[in-house]
């Protein structure tokens, strides 16, 4: 058996493989989008990208009532989604294997908000499971087939950003040979009706009692006594907060490291808190665990030590616990801040010039476009989630006042547009609102990593697909004012803001430009600036591009231009009143 160094999405991917899984269908969503990404690298297994997360979950069901085992991976936002045929395959059950990947986001690396998914797992009445590396993912992966047909329900593997994105040894196998199994026409099981259901509710009870049977004494579950039969202290944990724990104690400590998270055991925690003097829960965001402990008679500490939010670290348990910190490694100055910011030459970044010059209030929306709230631009004014930009500009609308009157925009990217912006726009048209709507189409999904959606015209391997005509679409819903711009044309962008901002009606327009950073597009050679015209006005500033910068002091300051990063864009060269920003022949 080979052994290999692989990402704790990777080993998921490969989990997936070995298992015999033959379909997967995901949306991308950070830290999942690589499980979906490796798992297409396997030709044995087909791969997609859906349009969103619920009908990525709903494609995996179909695939699973098949006879196929099938997966479907999002980010932890992406569950809420997809909560909707979630909750009710908890009902129907599985014909083959079915596992729904989720990615936790705890600190927020690039994510809303810092929910927890195990809530989920509880309240739809499914397993779940956790790793705390990369062997385990592999491993849980395939248990969690085993575990969904075995169970007759679907399976939740939650991972999160640390466990997802670090690596660690694992140990291949071979692709499992899993045979279809028989699609047997079953109407009381599938077929949700109010009378099919109120029977099959019973069932999901019954069955999450013998899952908890099943967790008493599951290899998921383990118990790790102190390797010197100390009892003072004993520690209940799962995932990413395990290697903690084992990076501070070593095997000084009692562990009752829990695998399946949903549902949790009764028996074997009430015997390891038997064994030791003091019981510590430690688990990052929601006190799911020492909810359970306290539920069950068992006194512990938790929340009480530890935080609810963020991220923990091996310091944060030590001091919690009374331990000697950890020194760290700083650098002997301060660390300019650097915050996110969009690209040199970004597409997105004339369009907002445009609507902060004109003092447009913007509902924003989820994408790297999200990053034109920050200064100097400061263009975006609220931010929720996926798809929330265009009904969230018709309600705005619909209230009326001097506010909303052909000041206020949603704006919202090409794949967000075809996750759920679609049928926002759909109620704009139907419920006639003074909105203007503004998809930005940089022809690819952009903050996740490059992926492809149903408007660049590729598939997940990069083979020709089917393209949504955006304009086309516009119009066949309803919307008749739709217009197409290129963001780098400042005039162009000037005049059709100008225009829709005093149309009478729904309106669309698409700002249309390749993101700057496709193996596709190529850059034009950097800009310059010619220090005799430049007058220090710094309006070039205004842009917010991180390839313009001043040097000098007071009116001496002169604009200078970074050519390791300017792709020539030319939008900076366009506000320039002097004529100081020049292309390299001077012109």
């Amino acid at each position: 058996m080979k052994k290999q160094l692989m990402l704790g999405n990777e080993a998921a991917a490969r989990g997936l493989y070995e298992a015999g899984c033959r379909l997967v269908s995901s949306y991308p969503g950070t830290p999942s989008t690589e499980i979906t990404e490796y798992a297409a690298t396997y030709d044995e297994m087909y791969c997609e990208w859906a349009p969103n997360e619920k009908v990525a979950m709903e494609v995996a069901f179909g695939a699973s009532l098949k006879g196929a085992r099938s997966a479907c991976a999002m980010k932890h936002v992406g569950l809420n989604v997809a909560a909707d045929p979630l909750y009710t395959m908890s009902y129907t059950g599985v014909n083959a294997g079915l596992v729904i990947c989720v990615a936790d986001d705890p600190g927020m690396h690039s994510s809303q908000n810092e929910q927890d998914s195990r809530h989920h797992a509880i309240a739809a009445k499914v397993p779940m499971v956790e790793p705390s590396d990369s062997a385990e993912a592999l491993y849980m992966m395939k248990a969690a087939f085993e575990l969904s047909e075995q169970f007759d329900t679907p399976v939740i593997y939650r991972t999160c950003t640390r466990i997802a994105h670090s690596q660690s040894l694992v140990t291949l196998s071979d692709r499992a040979d899993i045979p279809l199994r028989p699609y047997v026409k079953e109407p009381q099981k599938y077929i949700m009706a109010p009378a099919n259901a109120i029977r099959r509710h019973p069932m999901v009870e019954a069955r999450t009692q013998a899952l908890t049977e099943y967790a008493e004494t599951c290899d998921l579950n383990r118990v790790e006594l102190a390797a010197d039969g100390n009892t003072a202290l004993g520690i209940i944990c799962s995932g990413t907060c395990y290697q903690y724990v084992r990076e501070v104690f070593g095997d000084t400590v009692n562990i009752l490291k829990l695998g399946l998270v949903n549902p949790l055991p009764v028996k074997l925690i009430k015997d390891f808190a038997a064994k030791v003097e003091r019981l510590v829960v430690f688990e990052e965001l929601d006190p799911i665990i020492e909810t359970h402990c306290r539920n069950i008679g068992v006194s512990v500490e938790g929340k009480s030590l530890f935080p609810m939010v963020g991220e923990f670290s091996q310091n944060l348990l030590r001091a919690a616990l009374g331990l000697p910190v950890s020194e760290t490694v700083t650098a002997d100055e301060a660390i300019p801040v650097r915050p996110p910011v969009m690209c040199a030459g970004c597409p997105h970044r004339g369009l907002f010039y445009t609507l902060s010059k004109h003092k447009v209030t913007v509902i924003g929306d989820i994408g790297c476009y999200t990053l034109g709230m920050a200064a100097p631009l400061n263009a975006v004014d609220s931010v929720l989630c996926m798809g929330a930009s265009v009904s969230g500009v018709h309600g705005f609308n619909k209230i009326g006042g001097e506010e909303s009157e052909h000041k206020t925009v949603a704006v919202i990217g090409d794949s967000t547009f075809m996750h759920s912006g679609m049928t926002g726009l759909v109620n704009i048209a139907y419920n006639a609102s003074n909105s203007t709507v503004i998809i930005l189409d940089n022809s690819i999904t952009g903050m996740t990593g490059h992926q492809q959606n149903p408007t660049t015209g590729y598939n997940i391997k990069g083979d020709p697909a089917t393209k949504v005509d955006l304009e086309a679409f516009c119009r066949a819903i309803g919307i008749d004012r739709v217009t197409v711009v290129d963001p780098y044309d400042l005039s162009a962008c000037e005049k059709i803001i100008t225009e829709e901002l005093a149309a009478e009606g729904p309106g669309v327009i698409i700002s249309r430009r390749p993101c700057v950073l496709l193996k596709t597009v190529k850059a034009k050679p950097a800009l310059t600036v010619d220090k005799d015209a430049c007058r220090s006005c710094k309006k070039c500033m205004k842009l917010g591009c991180p390839a313009i910068h001043m040097e000098g002091e007071g009116k001496n300051a002169k604009a200078v231009i970074d050519p390791t990063l300017c792709v020539g864009c030319g939008v900076c060269e366009q506000m320039c009143a002097f004529g100081a920003i020049q292309n390299q022949e001077g012109k």
